[in-house]
């Protein structure tokens, strides 16, 4: 048979390598497909980044732009407001503005204050600056206490050129200038332009000095004094801002800003390039070696804003956002990562992902289906060879059998007329052809019965059937053909069935006839039970059915090889008994075997 199926085999396998081949080249065309939007919707994303990234960096430089000239301001003006500007010069920061206070717990400057008040500050004799510094304070009171206003203006000049000249330790100077000041305000009749001058906004001495005002240079020293010092020097300032009329309001902002200065940025020692700093939200440029300058900028409205622009563009849509992803605390800005979300990519990704599966699942069931039909292709060559074979071994089988009782009936018949011509005994020969005639008989009628029952022509005529009965007919079947003794016992009680009564005993014959061909024991035992739950077994003391056979037994032209023997028949027998049954409603099976013999189980639809 292989031979027969090897040329359909070869053309299967070359079809289907064929195939394979043409459906992987396909499938690699769909992942390239893939591959190709998947790069394009990168692309899309990238473009749209880089887009988000530079806008926000022009968004950010021009933020600090408009914060120049504050920044410039607050550079020089302790006073100026310095809220979300930064500045570092030397590596140290200036903006914004730290408190720095001296970390000791004493009043110095309190302390002298007091005691300059009273008059009782006495300087050292190795200390001539500070001596001279007093002399001329004591030369403006008497001045001033005498009301002589020529010479209270010239102790006055003299007093702020020294502070020009020398420059004092500022626990010292501060609250000497303070106590002048306030000497001036409650004692001397000062113009007013001049005490807010010195109290704030600071005068030229003539000499080309710039001399800073009382609140400008508190602000200015701040590092110089403990936070007890600090504070009492500036409840002073604003008692003589108030007290002279000078404006009070920006210095107290100032101080209550120092209250809750933050600590310095943590920053490299140098920035190669403009840089985002998460903390306080800082975006910062270098300025020269060791310098930095940048403002606070509000990420997230920036980011806002970025975002409502590009879907007025309509670069976005109106589910679309501009993030800032990364935890780094700072961030050069040529590499912020800027990360645009957008649901509509989602859905882009997610339709390319079903166009793929879709297609990969097209690609697999068409090499599914090549390979089931090459299967059933294959499959039913077999079949036909197959039942080309058994119907050859059948024509084979049927004519052998055929052929055998017929010359053993025409040798009986010409020995039965020359005996009888000779006058010789010959009283067996009539039963012997009869014996070959039934033989013959029940061949033709397996035959017959088979093939109506398998076109279905064949409509059981059912009535009810007495069991012991069958078994009767077949006791009475096997005394005629059995060509060997056969004891056949039964234990079916009065148990009744409905069924064909012609169809029952051929089944009944059939598996005595099989029990008593696979054979080798004398005598041969057949046992008929019925079982309480309806079923019926017959059982015989044959050669036994190998488990792996039990159901292919029952399939039409085969017959168990390998018994040691030539054993005659059809190999239609067990077909032709389970479609009987079949028939009936019920079924046939193989319920034990073994070389001891062989239990065939039948079962009957209940009566209803």
């Amino acid at each position: 048979m292989f031979r027969r199926l090897l040329p359909t085999l070869s053309a299967l396998v070359l079809g289907l390598a064929g195939l394979g081949w043409g459906l992987w080249q396909l499938q690699r065309i769909f992942a390239t497909e893939r591959e190709d939007a998947r790069a394009s919707l990168r692309s899309r994303r990238e473009a749209l980044e880089q887009y988000a990234l530079v806008a926000l960096g022009q968004a950010m430089r021009e933020k600090l732009e408009e914060a120049r000239p504050a920044l410039e301001l607050a550079t020089t003006d302790p006073l100026a407001p310095a809220e979300g500007l930064y500045l570092r010069e030397h590596g140290e920061q200036i903006l914004p503005r730290l408190a720095l206070y001296d970390s000791g717990k004493d009043t110095p400057a309190r302390d002298r204050y007091t005691r300059l008040l009273a008059g009782r500050e006495l300087p050292d004799e190795d200390e001539g600056p500070w001596k001279e510094r007093l002399a001329l304070m004591r030369t403006l009171e008497r001045a001033i206490e005498r009301g002589d206003g020529r010479r209270a203006t010239e102790a006055l000049v003299a007093l702020l050129q020294h502070r020009t000249r020398y420059v004092l330790a500022a626990t010292r100077d501060v609250p000497a200038f303070l106590v002048v000041l306030e000497t001036l305000a409650e004692r001397a009749n000062s113009v007013p332009p001049l005490m807010q001058s010195l109290v704030r906004d600071g005068m030229e001495d003539g000499q080309g000095h710039q001399l800073d005002g009382m609140q400008r240079l508190l602000l200015l020293k701040r590092s110089r004094f403990t936070r007890a010092d600090f504070d009492f020097l500036r409840e002073r300032v604003v008692a003589l801002s108030t007290k002279t009329g000078t404006p009070v309001i920006d210095f107290e902002a100032r101080t209550a800003e120092l209250a809750t200065a933050p600590l310095p940025l943590s920053l490299p020692g140098s920035l190669s390039g403009p840089v985002l700093v998460r903390s306080g939200g800082w975006y910062l440029e270098p300025h020269g070696e060791g310098h930095a300058r940048g403002v606070a900028v509000a990420t997230e409205a920036l980011l806002e804003t970025l975002t409502r622009e590009m879907r007025e563009r309509g670069q976005l849509g109106p589910e679309g956002h501009v993030r800032l992803r990364g935890t780094e605390e700072v961030m050069a800005l040529a590499a912020l990562p800027v990360e645009v979300e957008t649901p509509l990519w989602a859905r882009e990704e997610e339709a390319l992902e079903q166009r793929y599966r879709l297609k990969t699942g097209m690609v697999v069931l068409c090499a599914g289906l090549a390979l089931t039909i090459a299967a059933l292709a294959f499959l039913g060559q077999h079949r036909k060879y197959r039942f080309l074979e058994l119907k050859s071994d059948f024509v084979a089988t049927v004519s052998h059998e055929l052929r055998t009782p017929l010359a053993s009936i025409r040798l009986l018949a010409e020995t039965l007329e020359w005996r009888l011509a000779q006058g010789n005994e010959a009283r067996d020969y009539p039963t012997r052809i009869i014996h070959e005639a039934d033989g013959l008989g029940f061949l033709v009628e397996n035959l017959l019965s088979f093939n109506r029952i398998d076109k279905g022509r064949w409509v059981p005529h059912r009535s009810l059937v007495r069991l012991d009965e069958l078994v009767a007919t077949l006791r009475r079947d096997l005394e005629a053909w059995a060509r060997v003794p056969v004891e056949l016992t039964a234990d079916v009680g009065e148990r009744e069935f409905l069924a064909d009564p012609q169809l029952m005993r051929l089944l009944l014959a059939n598996l005595a006839r099989n029990a008593c061909a696979y054979n080798t024991r004398n005598p041969v035992r057949l046992r008929v039970e019925s079982l309480a739950d309806g079923r019926v077994r017959f059982t015989d003391n044959g050669v036994g059915i190998p488990q792996a056979e039990w159901e292919r037994i029952f399939g039409e032209f085969y017959r168990l090889r390998g018994q040691g023997r030539e054993v005659p028949g059809s190999g239609l027998g067990l077909a032709l008994c389970r479609r009987i049954m079949r028939l009936h409603g019920g079924d046939l099976r193989v319920a034990a075997s073994s070389p001891e013999g062989t239990t065939f189980e039948l079962t009957f639809p209940e009566r209803r």
